[in-house]
């Protein structure tokens, strides 16, 4: 069985498909100083923090074996192109700044082949329903290396063409010509980086992209006949304001993309030294980015998007916005999803493939990788094997995220567990969540409500078993009783807030 699959029955409407009224907006403009706290984004669970060591290659192979005895079923694959022109300040992707494309032409003969390698122990030309390329800069590659790529996916993989295959481009970096190349690839969605179109910001961040630039790519993805078009932005950035943010809000709007995410930044320059170049100083105070967040969700819930959860919105006719309300919307990683269900195989350096109960990571470096493939090995770093307490957890942070509703009796009759039993100190703890109107609790089901979806991570927290054991060690380290039921919990450093 795929690792994430849903609970919840397609067909369903979903409680998460409502929209976040305004007093809604304003108790979380209330709340959130309050009872935010660090937390994953639970594109996985295990986070891949819990990752380690102890996975190897041939635990990977026995992952792929048992990907292979289920061929009828399709894939999903992730492409990591780590290459980039220059470095921009804010971000914390794995990624080589060079402009070297000899470069680019060594790491394509390595991804074929690693592809070649993986695609030799599943048994067969496996169908695939959906792709991303991310990165780095995918569009880094020039036109030959990446139809290397496209061809060696297609010898060994067959790519439906009803699928979504994605890849993320740099407008500044693509005209026209480039956007038909990758139509005739077989790409059909496009993820473009525009994080604030303020110059002031765009200096500060060392990413200058005119709107001219961006609308030409839309306006071309648009008459190729992409189907897709989203966009990323990012709030909390140096010299940002509610005001400045509201006219990039504008300007996007005006484009009308069929995606976008707005993503919040997390201040980390002990983590990414590229980010040790942004002032400090300059960076909103955490009332404004919150303001910032709050007018934003505000403004495009009035302009017709669907408010999906976390940082993703998409218009009413998008398939991300009808999966919601069938109650079939997933996550991956990269965020939410149509076809997350997926066993999902990732290619390249530091790549995440999620397979038959197993994550397992690439390495991090480009010797690393290459001198594992020089070897005729899988480049496998670190991994996690899940237990069947993870598959269940997994599934039921997924349907609080994606769904809103957990149906306590289809549980219990999939898992074979007495709920109010096996999560006896979570019920507790959802207990003043419930007293801040983020959740709806009877013995049938957990809802969140529309409040709640706007924290919706700080909900998906309390099933997260690792947490409750980080903190039961942080106590005992401190000479600090473990907190008591109901009590509210500590954050934990290694995670960013929800603003």
């Amino acid at each position: 069985m795929a690792i994430s699959a849903p609970i919840h029955r397609p067909g369903a409407t979903s409680a998460a498909a409502a929209a976040p009224e305004r007093a809604d907006l304003a108790d979380f403009r209330a709340l959130a100083p309050r009872i935010d706290m660090h937390g994953p984004r639970y594109t996985s669970y295990p986070t891949a923090d819990r990752f380690h060591g102890g996975f190897a290659e041939g635990d990977y192979l026995a992952a792929l074996a048992d990907c292979a005895a289920r061929r009828g079923e399709p894939l999903s694959l992730y492409l990591h192109i780590p290459f980039c022109d220059n470095v921009c300040y804010y971000c914390g992707c794995n990624k080589v700044v060079t402009r070297d494309r000899r470069r680019s032409a060594r790491y394509v003969d390595y991804l074929r082949r690693e592809i070649a390698l993986v695609a030799r122990h599943l048994g067969g030309r496996r169908a695939v329903m959906q792709s991303h390329w991310g990165g780095g800069t995918p569009t880094f590659l020039d036109d030959g290396q990446m139809r290397a790529v496209m061809d060696a996916l297609r010898t060994h993989f067959d790519l439906l063409p009803d699928g979504e295959h994605a890849i993320e481009i740099d407008p500044r970096r693509v005209d026209e010509a480039r956007m038909a190349q990758l139509a005739a690839l077989g790409l059909n969605r496009v993820s473009l980086g525009v994080q604030d179109f303020d110059p002031e910001v765009q200096r500060a961040i060392h990413r200058e992209q005119s709107v001219e630039q961006t609308q030409r790519v839309v306006d071309a993805a648009r008459r190729l006949g992409f189907q897709s078009v989203s966009m990323d932005l990012i709030y909390g950035l140096p010299h940002q304001s509610t005001a400045r943010f509201a006219a990039t809000v504008e300007r996007v709007l005006a484009m009308r993309p069929d995606r976008l995410s707005v993503y919040s930044y997390a201040h980390l320059p002990h983590v990414f030294k590229a980010q040790r170049r942004i002032d400090a100083g300059a960076l909103p105070a955490p009332g404004e980015k919150l303001d910032i967040l709050v007018g934003t969700i505000e403004r495009l819930t009035a302009a017709g998007y669907v408010y999906i959860g976390m940082d993703h919105f998409a218009l009413p006719d998008d398939g991300l916005a009808l999966a919601q309300r069938q109650g079939r919307l997933q996550r991956n990683f990269q965020g939410y999803a149509t076809h997350a269900g997926y066993d999902q195989l990732g290619f390249g350096v530091s790549a995440i493939g999620a397979v038959a109960g197993r994550y397992a990571q690439n390495a991090r470096t480009l010797d690393d990788y290459y001198a594992a493939l020089d070897a005729g090995r899988l480049p496998v770093w670190r991994g996690f094997a899940m237990s069947a307490d993870d598959t269940l957890r997994k599934a039921l942070i997924g349907e609080l995220m994606c769904n809103g509703v957990l149906d306590i009796g289809a549980i219990e009759r999939r898992h074979g567990v007495v709920f109010a039993d096996e999560f006896a100190p979570e019920l507790r703890e959802l207990r003043p969540l419930a007293a801040d109107g983020l959740v709806r609790l009877t013995p049938q089901r957990i809802e969140v409500t529309p409040l709640g979806r706007l924290l919706v991570r700080r909900v998906a927290m309390v099933f997260d078993r690792y947490l409750r054991e980080d903190r039961a060690d942080e106590g005992r380290a401190r000479g600090v009783p473990t907190a008591a039921p109901g009590a509210a919990v500590a954050p934990l450093v290694r995670y960013s807030r929800v603003v």
